[in-house]
Formats: C-alpha cells, structure tokens, sequence
C-alpha cells in the first residue's frame, strides 16, 4: 500500500513535466477515448509501446513505475473476473464449480484487463509528472468556455487538486492503521476471504473518521483565510502553451488513426 504512486508527483525536468497541464489533459482524455479501438493483439501493443515510451521521456525509472502499479493489479484482475465467469458466449474451455469459462469471455476479460491496466499507466503517468495544483489549473482553464452554461470551472479545479494531493495521504494513513491493528493481534492474511474482508473493517472506520476529519480541519482554514472561490481571483502560475504541447496532441492524433486502422487488422 506504501508504495502506491497514484496521485504522487515526481519533480524533474523531463520533457514531459515541461508541457503545459492542459496538453497532458487532453491528451489523458483522448487516450481514454482511443483506447476502446484496442481490441486485438496488435492494437494492445502499440499502445503499451507508446506508454513505455512516455515513461522513458518522463525519466522516472521503469521499476519505480511498475512497483507503483503492481497493488492495483489485483482490483483490476477483480473487476475482469465477472467478465471472465459470467460471459455465455463462445465455446466452453474449463467450468469451475458452476461456473463456466469460454474462449470469447477469456478473450473479453484480457482486452479489458488490458484496458483498464493501459488507463491507470497512463493516467499515473500525468500526476507523476504534473503537480496538482496545475492540474487544478488545467481543469479550470478547459472548462472556462463552459462557464456561460453555469459550469464551475473553479470548484471542479478546485475538488481535483484536494482529491490528488490527499490521495497520498490516505494511502500513509491505511498503512499507519494496519500497523496499528497488527499490534493488536489482527493478522490480515489467515483465514477465508469472507474473514479477510471483516479484517478489513477495523481499518474502514478509523481511516473515514479521520478522513471526515482532515476534511472539515481544511474547510475551518480555508473560511478563516477568507477563501471566495475563484471570481476576482488573480494567479501565481500562468499556463503558456508551446510549439511542444501542439507537437503532444499531434501525437495522440497520429496514435488514434493507427489504432483505428489496426482495430480490425
């Protein structure tokens, strides 16, 4: 759990941490948005090349990156595990108690297990090599020509950078629980899984009530300091897109063509 980088920022002064917030955005969305055009083998790695190669212009090193990742292999494998047991079609390869599995659910459940693995490696890419107050910014920069519509491009921006900076923290607090629990005798690998997930909740509840209580500790200081959102408000960061971030979001086009002619290849 310590190790989860999710949510953390890595200073450096790759290429990457030099685009402007708002490129990094873009091309996150896209990403997501292309990413379904992945679905054979061909597709899969071309896009695990491009993330590997974004790793590599980030310079963070690639075994930092893969033990950040490895905790949250296993909710993934969970979440592609009802794809896997309960998909009827195709022809029946193994059963397992009641359960079926066929060569059509397996081949769904890797496609997306794929996908949500290529999304997250990409996705801790952005906050590894963007800090959150200028993802904060880039939110509300790109939801400004929303704002006639009633929008709040300054709350949004505003709830995003508080969710990544915490992130981190909570991720400190879990495992200040666990070890607490632990020294009282709670052992969280013995027993079955429905033991294992009663385990757990002696863990849930110190982590809510702390976390309800670092949120109202935040709301306090910030009616003290007089915050009133963002009319009227000036900036210490100025965003300033480059002939570089044009270069990024080129890229991502040129990916989401190739994918597009490779999905059915």
């Amino acid at each position: 759990m310590d190790k989860l980088i999710l949510g953390r920022y890595v200073p450096g002064q790759s290429v990457l941490h030099r685009l402007d917030p708002r490129s990094k955005l873009l091309a996150m969305m896209m990403f997501i948005l292309i990413i379904f055009w992945a679905n054979n083998l061909v597709t899969n790695v071309l896009a695990l090349a491009l993330v590997l190669g974004l790793v590599f212009l980030s310079r963070i090193s690639l075994s930092y990156f893969i033990q950040g990742i490895l905790p949250m292999l296993g909710l993934i494998a969970f979440t592609t595990m009802f794809q896997l047991f309960f998909t009827s079609a195709g022809q029946p390869i193994a059963n397992i108690w009641f359960l079926t599995i066929t060569d059509k659910g397996l081949e769904m459940s890797l496609l997306i297990f794929s996908r949500f693995l290529l999304i997250i490696l990409f996705s801790t890419l952005l906050t590894l090599t963007t800090t959150p107050l200028s993802l904060s910014d880039a939110v509300e920069s790109l939801l400004k020509p929303l704002k006639p519509l009633k929008v709040p491009a300054h709350e949004i921006g505003l709830m995003l950078s508080l969710s990544l900076r915490f992130v981190p923290t909570l991720m400190d607090d879990t495992v200040r629980i666990m070890n607490a629990q632990r020294a009282r005798g709670v052992d969280f690998g013995e027993g079955n899984l429905i033991q294992k997930v009663k385990s757990v909740i002696p863990i849930l509840i110190p982590l809510f009530a702390s976390s309800f209580k670092r949120a109202e500790s935040l709301a306090l200081a910030m009616e003290a300091r007089g915050y009133q959102g963002g009319d009227g408000r000036t900036k210490y960061r100025q965003l300033s897109w480059q002939h570089r971030d044009t270069l990024a979001i080129l890229v991502m086009i040129l990916f989401a063509v190739a994918l597009f002619y490779l999905k059915n290849s």
